[in-house]
């Protein structure tokens, strides 16, 4: 199926609609539930009253039940009439799209032009025998021993090697591109969603819902598919990502009860039938209408950019990859979105690129001009010869010699290695850390962690263990250290709590009996409720009898828990037609609306405010300095005449009576204290932000070690904490905030607002000299736009609602804290991998370009020949990346402070290491150039004529600097000036695979190499010298290492090369794309567009973007699709007119979606 473009699948769907929805014996089809689902608010109440008279109704023609589901016999059935839930991915390229991608290549468009000159021209023979003497120099040599006829291999073998790369190019873009899918539907795997099947509440993959299911829907949801509400509690949605609307929408079975896909469930719980999935939901037609124009205008677009930039331009587009449609869809969007800011390694990556490629350019231009005036001036001025036109092609071939070698120059100095080893090192971490409970979505949120400077954790779940166990209580005057045994308590009492804490909680919230014996219950649902319930268990009652005899329609009306009320409450119409509510919520809160209070006979006495104070003082500080969370169940009575106005919420939520506080342990996850102890180390802050009692918070955090007593910081709640940073006119003020969040320790009873405002405020500070780099953790729907806020978001996996994941860059698939250290470990490892390659690659192009460069200028000859370079080129970039992007990462990692943003990439050491091992390979190369034919006593290769056969000497030097590379790369593993560089190499099979695969290639190429690769065997005693003089640059060094920094001022210069020229610490970066893009506006002039790397760093980069959603619309319609299945986005869109429809679709404010 996902061979179908999106219009044929849904032409082929409505085709057999009418015919098979009768044959399948439905009583409804297709067109007329999306008909239905295209209604809103009292049109369609109408509708469904006229044409199925009523909810019920409905069901009985889809053959459901509004209870007890679907029976699950006719799934498959199902799926044939009304679709399956996914909308069919876009096809991914073929190897062959990619090869000839790979082709578009500038640089590699000028060798094989330059190979096919040569090629053409060697089989060309001037006429007459005897007009060799009369071209001079030119012709000379070139019938020796009838080599004339050899001299087609060097164009030949430009040509193998050209579709060597491009075949390496191609596959390690295939194998992202397959890399990427696979982690996009890893991820569409893990959303889940509670359907009710055959009575049972269960969890289904969001793909394997079908039309007719009942699914039911809570707080924190996204609507996996269309549907029709059967009851809701107080549901609020937010379908901001199909109006653009930001206002929530209350929902309603009498009055709107239309639920449509990928809406966002803000606030309240209940159920509804789905009645519209995959393509024929509202957010499939969307990606139905996008893909039906792609073919047509991708023609359009790109006839578009031919005219503007010539063919030039083509290189420049940015490969499409695994996100379907995203990079075309990024394109158009950065224009008017603002995006997050480019990742610290990528700003600097494009920076150095740019600087790199250009210098090569200028090099290899001057290699080409100064070969061919010297030909030029010795033939035609010094020997006075003339020009003869017989000679004219012997004359180009050496132009075309000569430009071949310019090439090789620049081939060799654009390190397009670079985007390669990003690209592996990410792809590798990304896999890693999938074992450490860590789930990318956006690639360079991985490498970002490495320089986080803070992170802000949520504390249930993430820092305890979210098991939560009700152990003391307040009841009846008694304040019980432990749980009291039934008997102790008033049979009234009992019955009041058993009664508020079974039915004022979600339904949905269980505890069902262990899994393996001895095992502990199993909690399922909200927590801190399975908590309470737990404790209805400990007095010996049941709760599942209390709710059968009141089941959730029956309840009369639910004011659900949100971050505004901090509490829940639940109204039941009593027999004799009187109301009764029971409420619970954090205990301050809750007390301050309560004026009575049961006592020992379980009678209400009054609550005066010095008994609130004296109970605060006696039960619930001692409680929470134990760390125990605080909970107060109440109750309220209402006259069934005249019946109370319940919108009037500040009315009826006041005049409770308590009936008990209880405190609620969440242990400390075992792990936590030490991982903390390792962020410390590593120079990262630990804040906590939680909406506990500033006592609870307090008391965690001393025993998680964010806080130790007697050091200066600083604990308050989200009230002292607004009063601080705010000024009279209640607006944010940056001077203020930076008075509070350095020693800023611990945020309680802290609003999702103030968890925005805390990041915001720590991220636009310019109080260090180092932008805060800040890394925040959520699981709530309310922790949305803090996520997004954050450099990078961390959502739970379990615990955590879709919204969070949708808004996060990480997800912790184990909800633990110490998984965040692993991913700092991770980030850190990235950026000490690119950083150790370049340190190799770096060696590499400076000395390969002055020794072609010198070489060519004296000897009008490279030593080291196109082929020749071209495998240089191989080794270096893409083994070399292979190696040295796959080191595991070590604890050593985390016993440094973070690089941070402004800190160039290349360190003093590691210029000190290039320029050190640059020099001693010059010394090596240039000796063995000049005087290495009197050392070995064998024929110079100096000033060989054209097509001479290939020296014993240049084979030499030829296999000198590849052995010398080989020993180099085992330096490059340390980049901190560390002695021992052989640690831990046997730790990465991959290094030393590729190591003694290259140097037994090596072997082949010198021995039987030939003529293609301009080799000559070697005898034993000749290999030993060039291994030697290889092995001393493990020697070289140590000499190196011991070289103090701070002897060599200058480098500090050399280092900054690549700082960025600005990183503004305030927003406006977030806003202005300007900004963000020196390097790429750079490229995109036009002059650059030679260099072979660049357009692959490009691409790269757009690669690494595809998985990072901005803020506002990014990724929104992306976002709907994800639900029904992650990885597919159906169209490629590259049309104007989506534009429009993107901006109809999105919000505006960053906010507004989350």
């Amino acid at each position: 199926m996902g061979d179908l473009t999106n219009s044929d699948y849904y032409a082929k769907n409505q085709g057999n609609d009418v015919s098979s929805n009768h044959e399948g014996g439905f009583g409804v089809s297709v067109m007329e539930l999306r008909d239905l689902m295209e209604l809103r608010g009292s049109e369609a109440v109408v509708k469904i009253q006229e044409e199925y008279g009523d909810m019920d109704g409905l069901c009985q023609r889809l053959k459901t039940s509004p209870t007890e589901g679907l029976t699950g016999d006719d799934l498959d059935k199902r799926k044939e009439v009304y679709g399956e839930n996914l909308i069919p991915p876009k096809k991914p390229k073929t190897f062959l799209q990619l090869v000839w991608e790979a082709l578009q290549d500038v640089t590699l468009i000028i060798l094989e032009v330059a190979a096919l000159i040569s090629l053409g021209l060697s089989f060309y023979q001037p006429p007459g025998g005897d007009s060799g003497e009369s071209c001079g120099t030119a012709a000379a040599g070139a019938e020796d021993e009838g080599e004339a006829e050899a001299g087609w291999i060097e164009g030949a073998a430009i040509l193998l090697s050209v579709v060597c790369v491009v075949l390496v190019t191609a596959f390690n873009d295939w194998s992202k591109e397959k890399q990427f899918r696979g982690l996009q539907s890893r991820i569409e795997q893990e959303q889940k969603f509670q359907v009710v099947r055959g009575a049972q509440v269960i969890q289904l993959p969001v793909a394997d819902i079908v039309v007719g299911d009942i699914a039911q829907i809570k707080y924190g949801d996204l609507l996996p598919a269309d549907g029709v509400l059967i009851q809701g509690n107080d549901l609020k949605i937010d379908e901001s990502s199909l109006t653009g609307e930001s206002d929530h929408v209350k929902k309603d079975a009498d009055k709107d009860p239309m639920l449509l896909s990928g809406t966002h469930v803000m606030e309240g719980s209940g159920r509804m039938l789905v009645t519209a999935v995959g393509v024929n939901s509202q957010t499939g037609i969307i990606f139905t209408l996008l893909g039906a124009g792609e073919p047509v205008e991708e023609e359009k677009k790109k006839e578009k950019v031919k005219k503007q930039d010539g063919a030039a331009a083509m290189e420049m587009q940015p490969l499409k990859s695994a996100e379907g449609g995203e990079m075309e869809e990024k394109e158009k969007k950065k224009a008017n979105i603002s995006k997050k800011e480019k990742s610290v390694l990528q700003g600097k990556l494009t920076k150095l690129a740019v600087q790199i490629g250009k210098a090569g350019l200028v090099m290899s231009a001057i290699t080409v001009i100064i070969l061919v005036l010297y030909f030029a001036v010795d033939n035609f001025v010094l020997q006075k010869r003339p020009w003869l036109t017989e000679c004219t092609p012997i004359y180009v071939q050496y132009f075309v010699k000569f430009f071949i070698i310019g090439v090789t120059v620049l081939v060799v100095a654009v390190p397009e290695g670079l985007p390669l080893a990003v690209t592996i090192s990410l792809a590798y971490s990304v896999k890693k850390m999938m074992k450490d409970n860590n789930l990318v979505r956006h690639l360079d949120a991985c490498e970002t962690m490495g320089n986080a400077t803070a992170i802000c954790s949520d504390k249930t779940g993430t820092l305890t263990t979210n098991r939560m166990t009700a152990v003391a209580c307040y009841v009846g005057d008694v304040h019980y250290k432990e749980i009291p045994d039934p008997g102790a308590l008033t049979a009234k009492s009992l019955d009041i709590l058993v009664n508020a804490i079974s039915l004022n909680s979600a339904y949905t919230t269980k505890i069902l009996p262990a899994t393996k014996e001895g095992g502990l219950p199993m909690q399922v649902g909200n927590k801190t409720e399975c908590g309470l319930l737990g404790l209805v268990l400990d007095l010996k009652r049941d709760y599942q009898p209390i709710r059968n005899q009141i089941p959730e329609e029956k309840l009369y009306k639910v004011y659900t828990f949100n971050s505004a009320r901090k509490s829940m409450s639940t109204v039941i119409k009593l027999s004799d037609g009187s109301f009764r509510m029971y409420s619970k919520g954090a205990s301050e809160i809750v007390l301050k609306k309560c004026t009575k209070i049961l006592n020992q006979e379980g009678e209400p006495r009054v609550f005066r405010p010095r008994d609130k104070d004296e109970m605060v003082k006696k039960v619930i500080e001692p409680m929470a300095c134990d760390g125990l969370r605080t909970i107060c169940v109440a109750y309220r009575d209402f006259p069934g005449d005249p019946e109370p106005l319940w919108d009037n919420e500040n009315d009826i939520l006041n005049e409770l009576t308590a009936v008990c506080v209880v405190g609620i342990e969440d242990p400390v996850r075992p792990e936590v204290p030490d991982a903390i102890i390792r962020c410390q180390r590593a120079g990262i802050t630990v804040r906590m932000v939680t909406g506990d009692n500033i006592n609870t918070a307090r008391a965690i955090a001393i025993k998680c070690g964010i806080i130790h007593p007697g050091e200066d910081f600083l604990c308050i709640d989200g009230k002292e904490f607004n009063r601080r940073i705010r000024n009279e006119k209640g607006e944010v003020e940056q001077e203020r905030m930076d008075k509070v969040w350095p020693k800023l320790r611990v945020l309680a009873r802290s609003s999702p607002t103030d968890k925005h405002t805390l990041v915001k405020g720590i991220i636009d500070s310019c109080l260090t000299d180092q932008r805060q780099v800040v890394a925040v953790t959520g699981d709530g729907t309310n922790d949305g736009p803090a996520l997004k806020k954050a450099d990078v978001g961390f959502a739970m996996g379990i615990a955590g609602t879709d919204v969070a994941k949708e808004a996060s860059d990480i997800i912790l698939t184990d909800d633990n804290f110490s998984s965040i250290v692993k991913a700092v470990m991770w980030g850190r490892n990235v950026y000490d991998s690119i950083s150790k390659f370049l340190q190799f690659q770096l060696t590499v192009n400076v000395v390969a370009v002055i020794v072609a460069f010198t070489g060519a200028c004296i000897t009008q000859d490279s030593p080291l020949k196109a082929v020749q370079m071209l495998w240089v080129n191989l080794i270096m970039d893409t083994f070399a990346s292979l190696a040295l992007a796959t080191e595991p990462p070590t604890e050593a990692l985390l016993m440094r402070k973070p690089y941070g943003r402004n800190k160039p990439l290349i360190s003093s050491t590691m210029t000190k290491n290039i320029l050190g091992h640059g020099i001693y390979q010059l010394v090596i190369i240039f000796s063995l150039l000049f005087v290495g034919e009197q050392i070995f006593d064998i024929d110079s290769g100096r000033h060989a004529p054209l097509h001479s056969p290939p020296s014993e000497h240049y084979t030499i030097i030829f296999n000198t600097f590849v052995l010398m590379q080989l020993f180099n790369e085992i330096n490059a593993r340390k980049i901190h000036g560390e002695r021992n560089v052989f640690d831990g190499i046997f730790r990465n099979p991959i290094f030393c695979s590729i190591v003694f695969g290259t140097f037994a290639i090596q072997i082949v190429i010198v021995q039987f190499g030939g003529k293609p690769f301009s080799c000559t065997p070697l005898d034993l005693e000749k290999w030993g010298w060039c291994t030697f003089l290889g092995l001393g640059e493990l020697v070289w060094g140590q000499v190196i290492a011991t070289i103090p920094n701070s002897k060599l001022r200058f480098l500090r210069g050399a280092g900054q090369l690549t700082k960025k020229n600005e990183m503004p610490g305030d927003e406006d970066m977030n806003e202005d794309n300007e900004e963000i893009d020196h390097a790429e506006r750079e490229l995109r002039r036009g002059q650059v567009l030679w260099f072979r790397g660049l357009n692959r760093i490009q691409t790269q980069i757009d690669v690494v973007n595809t998985f990072k959603s901005g803020s506002s619309y990014q990724g929104q319609l992306r976002r709907q699709s994800s639900t029904t299945s992650q990885n597919q986005d159906v169209t490629n869109v590259s049309s104007p007119s989506h534009v429009s429809l993107s901006n109809a679709l999105s919000p505006t404010s960053p906010a507004g979606q989350c």
